[in-house]
């Protein structure tokens, strides 16, 4: 009698290699429909994370005027922004992504992790998108990128980990427990707040500064900052939040593939 693998079933990685080229068709098809029937289509890209540049420049900027380590604030909270909107984007849509998609779970067979994964592969357009209007809001106020630069990369990457993470924990938990469709947009509200999107970590009293970079977003902000701008390094929130990062990807993961087997029974 065939009876269905409890607990963690491993990764198929040679299967996933072999289905590549659906996981583009995904991308790609999440990005299309992200932007179907709209009035400016992929702009909203351009526009969304430079209209809330400007309300937080406004807000927080002009009339809270909270620091920005010495920096115009717009240009300080679009490097914030950066990272913040692809993670946010990629979470919120990931979370709900086997829910949206039920007949993918139930009629087709394909690696479940690619669902949400296309999510955050779509997202990555617009990332890149806002990394050029960045350049020009650099160059409008005259900043100079640092050679710092070369660390991008490397921060691109640990954002991607940490959005795929909680991606596949919350896309697993909203299959089971539809109360987490509402949960997740209430909880990014919180969670950007407890991340240095719109102030600096060094606001953060530095006894607390290793506890609050336990939020993976607490060190890539800063590093993304440091990176871009020059603004001085912090090793040591760094060093926690890329270790939260991947605690918090294989947890994700290990959560998804322990209860994967019962998506198509319960979407």
């Amino acid at each position: 009698m065939i009876q269905p693998r409890k607990g963690w079933v491993p990764i198929d990685w040679r299967e996933l290699w072999e289905f590549r080229e659906l996981l583009y068709f995904l991308v790609w098809r999440d990005v299309k429909v992200r932007y179907k029937q709209t009035v400016l289509g992929i702009a909203w890209a351009v526009l969304q994370p430079l209209l809330t540049m400007l309300i937080f420049t406004v807000i927080f900027g002009r009339f809270a005027k909270i620091p920005s380590d010495g920096l115009p604030y717009a240009v300080f909270v679009y490097a914030g922004l950066l990272p913040w909107a692809f993670f946010y984007s990629s979470v919120t849509q990931g979370g709900q992504s086997l829910i949206n998609q039920q007949h993918l779970l139930t009629k087709v067979y394909l690696p479940r992790l690619f669902v949400p994964s296309a999510s955050v592969g779509g997202a990555l357009l617009d990332l890149a998108i806002s990394f050029g209007v960045y350049a020009a809001i650099l160059a409008c106020y005259g900043v100079a990128p640092g050679w710092g630069l070369i660390f991008l990369p490397v921060l691109v990457l640990l954002t991607v980990l940490a959005a795929l993470g909680l991606s596949f924990l919350l896309a697993a938990l909203t299959v089971s427990y539809r109360d987490f469709r509402y949960v997740v947009p209430f909880m990014m509200q919180i969670l950007m707040y407890l991340s240095p999107v719109v102030y600096s970590v060094t606001l953060i009293p530095k006894r607390y500064q290793w506890l609050a970079a336990f939020n993976p977003m607490t060190g890539i902000i800063d590093g993304f900052r440091a990176a871009i701008l020059g603004a001085p390094a912090n090793p040591v929130t760094l060093g926690v939040s890329t270790a939260a990062t991947f605690m918090l990807f294989g947890i994700g993961l290990f959560y998804f593939r322990s209860v994967e087997r019962r998506f198509a029974d319960i979407a």
